[in-house]
């Protein structure tokens, strides 16, 4: 087991959650697809099979530790290389997971990888989160959303919200400017049908302070939300 995989299992440990071997070598694998597709494909900036682990691996599973049972049903806005959702996917195979990007040559990977681990209960869309959200299919019926890097959180949640089924939970990590966000997302968060749970400090080794923003989903949220392509982002809530 590399420096990598210890530095994983151990944090994990401490979180409370069990990596086996079938899963470490499924993270192996993911790792060897993801180095392999960004010689080609800008998937991601982290290139360094350590910083894999802890940036991406590492960072996506201590999402798990906010939630009181594994959903049934997971959406992931913006995921890109497929963070957070594989990795809790790959840490709770039961999940049905929808992984969300607008770049089709990111979900052609998140295609690929998906079916090279075998992972079954995975949907992947090329789509804006808007055009999702606005989808009677789509929305209100996932238990849990996640979004990384995304967006600021008065947009995220306008992107994230519609897609909750009341009673849902949506996860957002941050940086050091969580609490800010969080406080300037107030309304917004009201508006959409929710209701700020917490701001939670994360400690990562060897990363800067970051913080997970817990949103629950306590109403309907308004048919008028999200609104059209580009609005949220030019005109946040």
């Amino acid at each position: 087991m590399s420096n990598a995989e210890q530095l994983l299992v151990q944090t994990a440990a401490a979180w409370g959650l069990t990596l086996d071997e079938v899963q470490l070598d499924l993270l192996r694998r993911f790792a060897d697809e993801l180095e392999r597709w960004n010689q080609h494909t800008n998937l991601t900036a982290v290139r360094d099979r350590d910083e894999i682990y802890r940036r991406h691996f590492l960072d996506s599973l201590s999402l798990a530790a906010f939630w009181d049972e594994p959903p049934g049903s997971l959406v992931d806005l913006g995921t890109g290389g497929g963070f957070p959702g594989l990795p809790l996917k790959i840490l709770r195979p039961a999940i049905s997971l929808t992984l969300v990007d607008s770049v089709g040559k990111k979900t052609a990977f998140l295609e690929h990888v998906s079916r090279r681990l075998g992972l079954e209960g995975v949907r992947v869309l090329t789509a804006r989160a808007e055009e999702l959200g606005r989808q009677r299919a789509e929305r209100e019926r996932y238990d849990l959303v996640t979004a990384r890097a995304v967006a600021e959180l008065r947009v995220l949640v306008e992107y994230g919200l519609p897609l909750l089924r009341v009673g849902g939970r949506m996860l957002a990590p941050k940086g050091a400017g969580a609490f800010e966000e969080a406080a300037a997302a107030a309304n917004a968060i009201e508006l959409l049908g929710g209701e700020l749970a917490a701001v939670e400090p994360l400690s990562l080794p060897g990363l800067d302070a970051r913080a997970v923003v817990v949103i629950d989903k306590v109403a309907p949220t308004d048919a008028r939300y999200p609104r059209p392509v580009g609005t949220p982002a030019r005109k946040p809530l």
